[in-house]
């Protein structure tokens, strides 16, 4: 992992930490102002706490289990009344808990001696704002899309695949499916799917976004260094959402296609949703690419078939006149 993610991983995770601090101390405040009652219930469990550490230290053997249980069945006794009272006067019974981003590690980003899930993706989702940063490709919008450049059925046709892009990425989630925009150049492929990434990832969710022939490269160059880094893969395997932008355009390698079937097969496998778009035809794919990528993209993916004529060549012809 790089250094300086993992550095700004444990920064985040610190700071998520201390504004759990705080905002529990604030509540804190708030409720003994508002509610005395409780502000005494907690003095008294500041003092049973003052107690323990004074029993345990005292050396009196046996009485000491007893003494301790008793405190213990106090302390429960006391919490469960400062709970009624929150309840009572109109907070949540769990007002006064300490409220952490991830409950499972405590914001710490370690769990059972381990990473935490929520630190894994933290770096993960940091690694791939690194990545997007350095892609040519820049982020769209839905509000830019516009259907006044197609006709007839056209139309029709890509109202639909509009339609149908914007309500997958309003509701994305893990279990969203793969899609694959194919058809001409200049009819709109990367345009929404980017627009979908961009919808993605102001909700929270990880993705990585570039042309195909990029991330081989990246790939390609991890692989045969000296170091033989697999960061860049699992970069890919891993994130919630990827999209690979105009598939066909990267050269016919060996290399090249075992990737290409790995990263489709692995995502599939995994249940990680995956955008890919082409200006290849099916019957393009099928004589490009094997049939063991042809079979997961055409009959898994959910296929989306862009019509009309190229976009951009209407705005040149347009800025003409």
């Amino acid at each position: 992992m790089d250094s300086e993610i993992f550095d700004k991983a444990r920064a985040i995770m610190t700071n998520r930490r201390m504004k759990a601090v705080n905002e529990n101390e604030n509540r804190i405040r708030e409720i003994n102002e508002k509610i005395p009652q409780i502000r005494e219930i907690n003095n008294q469990l500041y003092n049973t706490g003052k107690e323990l550490i004074k029993i345990m230290t005292s050396g009196q053997g046996a009485a000491v289990t007893e003494k301790i249980e008793q405190l213990r069945q106090f302390n429960l006794g006391a919490q469960m009344m400062s709970r009624q009272i929150l309840v009572s006067n109109g907070y949540p019974e769990n007002y006064l808990d300490l409220h952490y981003s991830c409950p499972k590690c405590q914001d710490t980003g370690y769990f059972n001696s381990e990473f935490c899930d929520c630190f894994k993706k933290l770096c993960g989702s940091l690694a791939a704002s690194n990545l997007n940063r350095n892609a040519q490709l820049q982020l769209s919008s839905f509000d830019t899309f516009s259907l006044s450049y197609y006709k007839g059925e056209d139309y029709f046709t890509m109202e639909r695949i509009f339609n149908f892009a914007k309500r997958y990425a309003e509701t994305f989630n893990a279990n969203s499916e793969s899609i694959l925009m194919f058809g001409k150049t200049g009819l709109g492929k990367t345009h929404l799917s980017l627009a979908i990434a961009n919808k993605v990832l102001e909700r929270g969710y990880s993705v990585i976004y570039d042309s195909i022939i990029n991330i081989l490269r990246s790939i390609e160059r991890e692989h045969f260094s000296r170091e033989h880094s697999s960061d860049m893969i699992n970069l890919v395997m891993d994130a919630e959402l990827l999209i690979l932008d105009d598939l066909g355009t990267e050269y016919e390698s060996a290399f090249y296609s075992s990737t290409i079937y790995n990263i489709i097969n692995t995502r599939l496998n995994s249940g990680r949703p995956t955008i890919i778009s082409t200006n290849l035809d099916f019957a393009g794919i099928r004589r490009r690419y094997e049939e063991r990528v042809v079979s997961r993209i055409t009959a898994v993916y959910t296929c989306m078939e862009f019509k009309g004529e190229d976009v951009r060549f209407q705005l040149k012809q347009n800025g003409k006149k």
